[in-house]
């Protein structure tokens, strides 16, 4: 342990201390000799301010003074390299995943972190290029309108913008009150509450246009209410679950499908013969198809039977397409 997490260890256990901590205690728990100890906590005192006192009744230790305990932080970021690195991988997520969508503003966190880790690594610099984060499916999007987007979201003010449908190519104005911003598969969504269609409804923040914050408060909705609509179905699109659809995964795709998360209501159990039977809450079967069928022939809709049959439909059309150009 280097001066910088004993400093650390030190703080948090004088902080939780009701009674003096005896030194053998903290010369354990710091692994360090009776002279490295003294030189620490005259550091931590005098250099850092902190209101450390020793035993009155001459039984060693020390410990923080009451009155001063509760209200007393070390100056600047304290952590531990764990803590830091894991704050720096966090950064690199942050940094690959959004495009440099927060990476000015987290530029001067980032380069204190590396300092911090360099001075407990002795001088050498942490390789952050081992920390590998890759998008799949990542769309171009404006950043100035995620920003105002975000803005509106963490400051709570009405959002008006002009949206671009994916899925109809329309264009319409939209006026809404901005309820979370949700990260989904490398891309972001605006969940929100429009004012004029009286509904919550989600955006594709890539497809949003000429963004600008409404100097009005935004009409906050209820937790429950937020999670009831938004996170009862399966994937991104919204609204109460239409049907419930059973999955049978082969034996050989048993052992990923276990493994992943697909819905917070998802049941799943083994079979007998192997194979894994996964049960999910849906509304609109656009995207749990799309799941589904990227299993191939390792994965079969059993349940319901429309939902099957729009599997199978897609399928013939996918081979049919095959067939046109052999």
């Amino acid at each position: 342990m280097d001066r910088y997490e004993r400093i650390l260890a030190l703080h948090r256990t004088f902080k939780s201390a009701r009674y003096p901590v005896s030194n053998q205690r903290l010369m354990d728990e710091l692994g360090c000799s009776r002279a490295t100890l003294y030189r620490d906590i005259a550091f931590l005192r005098d250099a850092l301010g902190a209101p450390v006192e020793s035993d009155a009744s001459g039984d060693g230790g020390f410990r923080y003074d009451e009155s001063e305990a509760e209200r007393f932080e070390l100056p600047g970021l304290w952590l531990n390299s764990d803590e830091l690195h894991a704050l720096l991988a966090t950064h690199q997520l942050l940094d690959r995943t959004g495009n440099g969508v927060l990476a000015s503003a987290l530029a001067p966190l980032k380069a204190r972190i590396e300092s911090l880790l360099s001075e407990q690594a002795g001088g050498r610099r942490w390789p952050v290029e081992r920390v590998r984060v890759l998008g799949s499916g990542v769309r171009r999007r404006d950043e100035i309108a995620f920003r105002v987007v975000a803005g509106a979201v963490l400051e709570r003010k009405r959002l008006g913008f002009d949206y671009l449908a994916r899925s109809t190519n329309e264009r319409t104005h939209r006026s809404v009150s901005p309820q979370r911003l949700t990260h989904y598969k490398d891309n972001w969504y605006l969940d929100a509450y429009d004012h004029e269609r009286e509904g919550l409804r989600s955006f594709s923040v890539d497809r949003i246009q000429h963004a600008r914050v409404v100097d009005e408060a935004a009409l906050d909705l209820p937790d429950a209410e937020l999670d009831q609509h938004l996170a009862a179905s399966y994937g991104i699109f919204s609204g109460a679950p239409k049907g419930i659809a059973t999955i049978l995964f082969s034996a050989k795709a048993a052992r990923w499908v276990a493994d992943e998360h697909w819905h917070s209501k998802q049941e799943g159990r083994f079979l007998a013969d192997g194979r894994y039977q996964l049960k999910i809450p849906y509304s609109n079967a656009k995207e749990l198809l799309m799941d589904v069928l990227r299993y191939g022939a390792d994965a079969e809709i059993t349940e319901p039977e429309s939902l099957r049959q729009q599997a199978r439909t897609l399928l013939q059309l996918a081979v049919s397409a095959y067939e046109k150009n052999a």
